[in-house]
Order: structure tokens, then C-alpha cells, then sequence
């Protein structure tokens, strides 16, 4: 048989043929049981490792495990990296390192053939992924439904006890979904260790992971890459039982309000953690908390701290689940139970700094609704007999003032003034008259008689002076009662410093 004419592969050809068919079935073989299984043919193909890293997750799999930082590394710099061979492959980089006995094109057929299939499974994940996101969806809506029982026992029994609950939202929500879809791999495997739920409901993503009381952190590490990468902002909730998943939903919706572009990720914990508090005298700040709060339910208690939290009365129903005209009826019905004017700024403050105080110990409950002068150890006695403290009061304190001994002590005036001092009395005045219309411009602006530009000025001035979000409910919370514990005189809008017209001028 002549050779004439043909090319020095086409004369080494059959044998390199029917080599890269064979490497072609392995690999299609491997791509049939999952994709962990097709990056260890590759690996095993090349004789040297695998790893198919993504943006978010990082090493999705990787053959062997030791290899993952290095794959990750050189997707992330392929110049550094030369000996690597990459390839693009379903979202994520395929990233070949081949020995050097293996030579260069059996090495680019190895990886073109493992991205090619890797694509196709891509695919077919997509086409399932709409079902199983509807399917996730609905266990999320059980779960915050009440019917803990029924999810638990679909995803494999009494295993899973616990949820932490993440609550995202931004422009670039639906991508965002669907690569923290592909990053998780979310499985509804029964008898997990760990089960993660993500649904996108109301315009927003939540994210819950179920576990046994405890997680190892990995969900909130992509949750944080993916915020940083979209440009989304999260509040994180969690772990609680998951009997008090409505709870864990809403704390992080209200924890989401407080975050930022600077801190996109916000634990509910997080959230009105205060400076403040733990500079209070113990005894008498829980026995006030407890007498304050005596009228209130845990529930209503939950709902106030929400509202408190989020800031305005819709962002809280949205937070509740509920609607906004729902929230504003139990508002009021608490304002007539408590007592008080609930739309003052002052009052709102001293209900947030009640919300917040120590819980009682374990044994103040006992006696709490008889009239006998006890005298318990208990952190937040019912009774206030705590040697040598007085006797319980026979109604509940009022919000309106704090007692005498909680925001005039020297830690308390030295925080306050380390806040808020060296404002200019022009800042100062804006600042007291803006909180005490909870933040809203221009009604302020109005009572200050300057334009709303000027105020935002001002107050974009005080967040930078005060290194403060202001845009948190509970900073502003705070900020109020700082102004207060170090006011000299009324901050007064008539007092606002002015030259002519509308301007002011500086003292």
C-alpha cells in the first residue's frame, strides 16, 4: 500500500484515531454517573489532574482533592499557568494539568471532549432546574407555613432540626439564582446531614439551609462572593429550630435592611447590637425592660422589634409576611395596650432599647402575677425585690421617660458624648429635628425652613462626622437618645444658626 500523498498524521493516524475514540467513550461513560465522576476520567486521562472551578463556588470537583487550590488559582490567573489547559465548560473553567509524558493534543482532545459534556449536562440540569426551583419554592412555603413535619419528613425524617435563612435582594436576582443554584447544587437526598432550600418569592431570594443545629459556614461563604459579585444585600437568620422558621425569615429581612454596600451581608444578631446596652446598670434596666414590656406578648413583642428594626411600617410587613395595612392595625392596638404614642420618636427609641434588654433568668416567671414582695436572684425579677431593691411596681412603666440611674451615668454620657460630640450646632439641630421625623426629609427640611438639598447635605456630613449608617433604623435609634443624654438646651429649629434668608452661618 502506497503512502503517497498523505500527511505524517494521517500515516500515524489509525492508532491516534482509535486512541482518542477510546478516551472519548471513557469520558462519555464517566459523563453518564455524574460530573465528578467525568473530572476524575479526565484526570486519570491526562495522568495528572483535574479540577472544574466556578467564580462562586471555587473547586466544584476536582481529581485529586489536593488539587482544588491550584485549579482554582489558575482559572482565576491563566497566565500564571501556562502548562494548564482550560477550557470554558458550563459556567465554570475546566482546568487540565497533563503530564509531561502525555503529549499536548491528547491533552486539548481530553479537555474539548470533558467541556463538550460538561455542557451537555449543563443543559439537562437546566431543563430540570425550573421543576425543582418551583419544588424548592413550595417546601419554603410549608416550612414558613408552619408544616414543619411534612417537609421534614419529605426530605427523610427528624434529622434536621435547625435552619439558618438567608433573604437576598437586587437588580440581578435571577442570575444571581441560578448561580448559587449551580454553585450549592442543592440535592433533596433523604437522611442529609444538611438540606439547602432556595426560592425566589415577593422579588426577593431566600436561601434556607437545614441542618442539625449547627453549619459549617459554607452556604454563608457563597452567599457573601455571590452579594460582592451581583451587588446584592442579605440578611442572615439563624440557626433557630425550625418551629420558629417564620422568626428566622423575618429577622433577616429586617437584618437586610441594615446592610450596605460596604457590609452586604448582615446577621439578624447584627441588627440594633447595641453600644449602648451593656453600659446600662444591669438591675435597674431589666426591671424597667420587664415592667415596659409586661403588657406584650411574644408575638407582639417580635412584631415591634421588627418594626423597630426595618424602620417604616411597610418594609416591616413585608419582612411579616403580612400587609402593610395589617401591620399598621396591630400597631396601634399595641400603642392603646402600651400606652403610648408609638409615632414619637422618643418613645420608639426607649421601646428599642427595652426590646433589647437582658432576658430574665430561668425561675422569674414563677410568681410573676402575685402581689408577695419575693426575694428571688433572678436576672429580671418580676417582683423587683432583688436586695436591697424596691417592690414591683403595680402598674407598668411607662415609656414616655426611663428611670432615674440608666442614662445618667458617666459611661453612658462618656459614650454619648464620644458620638455625637464636635457636631456643629447647625448639624446638630438638622440631625435632632430629621430623627424626630423618623428620617424622613422633608417634613424636616420644612420645620428647619431650608431646602431638602441642604438637609441631605447636612446629614450626609453628620453619617461621615459620626461614622454611622444612618440608614439603620437602629443607629438612628441610638443617635436620638445620644442627642438627648448630652442636649445643653432644646435643639431647636428656631435656633438653627442663620445668616439672611435661607442660609445659616457657622458659630
Amino acid at each position: 500500500m502506497s503512502s503517497t500523498g498523505t500527511t505524517d498524521h494521517e500515516a500515524t493516524g489509525p492508532r491516534g484515531a482509535r486512541h482518542e475514540r477510546d478516551a472519548a467513550d471513557r469520558l462519555l461513560r464517566a459523563a453518564t454517573r455524574s460530573g465528578a465522576h467525568l473530572i476524575a476520567e479526565a484526570a486519570s486521562l491526562v495522568q495528572g489532574w483535574a479540577v472544574l472551578a466556578d467564580p462562586i463556588a471555587g473547586a466544584v470537583y476536582s481529581t485529586p482533592a489536593a488539587a482544588a487550590a491550584d485549579g482554582v488559582h489558575a482559572a482565576a490567573a491563566p497566565r500564571e499557568h501556562p502548562h494548564c489547559t482550560q477550557r470554558p465548560a458550563a459556567g465554570a473553567v475546566l482546568v487540565l494539568a497533563a503530564a509531561p509524558t502525555v503529549p499536548p493534543g491528547h491533552a486539548c482532545h481530553v479537555a474539548t471532549t470533558t467541556a463538550a459534556l460538561l455542557e451537555v449536562r449543563g443543559q439537562r440540569a437546566a431543563e430540570l432546574r425550573g421543576e425543582q426551583m418551583r419544588l424548592h419554592t413550595t417546601l419554603i412555603r410549608l416550612l414558613l407555613a408552619g408544616h414543619t413535619a411534612a417537609v421534614t419528613e419529605t426530605l427523610g425524617g427528624n434529622r434536621l432540626t435547625h435552619a439558618t435563612v438567608y433573604r437576598l435582594s437586587g437588580v440581578d436576582l435571577p442570575t444571581a439564582h441560578e448561580v448559587l443554584w449551580r454553585a450549592v447544587r442543592p440535592s433533596l437526598a433523604p437522611y442529609a446531614d444538611a438540606v439547602t432550600l432556595m426560592g425566589r418569592r415577593d422579588g426577593e431570594l431566600v436561601v434556607a439551609e437545614l441542618h442539625r443545629g449547627g453549619d459549617d459556614g459554607r452556604i454563608l461563604r457563597l452567599v457573601s462572593r455571590l452579594s460582592e459579585r451581583h451587588h446584592l444585600l442579605a440578611g442572615m437568620a439563624g440557626p433557630l429550630p425550625l418551629a420558629e422558621m417564620p422568626t428566622a425569615h423575618s429577622d433577616a429581612a429586617a437584618a437586610r435592611h441594615s446592610a450596605t454596600p460596604d457590609r452586604r451581608v448582615v446577621p439578624a444578631d447584627a441588627v440594633g447590637a447595641s453600644r449602648l446596652t451593656p453600659l446600662l446598670p444591669t438591675a435597674p434596666y431589666t426591671r424597667w425592660a420587664e415592667s415596659v414590656l409586661r403588657p406584650l406578648s411574644p408575638a407582639h413583642q417580635h412584631l415591634l422589634l421588627v418594626w423597630l428594626r426595618t424602620g417604616s411600617k411597610p418594609r416591616a410587613a413585608a419582612a411579616l409576611g403580612l400587609s402593610a395595612g395589617t401591620v399598621r392595625a396591630r400597631i396601634r392596638d399595641l400603642s392603646r395596650l402600651l400606652g403610648a404614642d408609638l409615632e414619637d420618636a422618643t418613645v420608639r427609641a426607649h421601646l428599642l432599647l427595652a426590646l433589647r434588654a437582658p432576658a430574665p433568668g430561668d425561675d422569674s416567671d414563677s410568681d410573676s402575677d402575685s402581689n408577695s414582695n419575693s426575694n428571688s436572684n433572678s436576672n429580671r425579677s418580676r417582683s423587683g425585690s432583688s436586695p436591697p431593691g424596691p417592690p414591683r411596681p403595680p402598674f407598668p412603666a411607662r415609656l414616655e421617660s426611663l428611670p432615674d440611674g440608666l442614662l445618667d451615668t458617666e459611661a453612658v454620657r462618656t459614650w454619648a458624648v464620644g458620638l455625637v460630640g464636635g457636631l456643629e450646632p447647625h448639624l446638630r439641630i438638622a440631625l435632632a429635628c430629621w430623627l424626630r421625623h423618623h428620617a424622613r426629609t422633608a417634613p424636616a427640611a420644612a420645620e428647619l425652613h431650608v431646602h431638602r438639598t441642604t438637609l441631605a447635605g447636612w446629614l450626609t456630613q453628620c453619617a461621615e462626622h459620626l461614622a454611622r449608617n444612618l440608614a439603620d433604623a437602629t443607629v438612628r435609634a441610638e443617635i436620638h437618645l445620644a442627642l438627648k443624654a448630652t442636649r445643653n438646651g432644646p435643639d431647636d429649629p428656631a435656633a438653627l444658626p442663620r445668616r439672611g434668608g435661607r442660609t445659616y452661618r457657622r458659630l
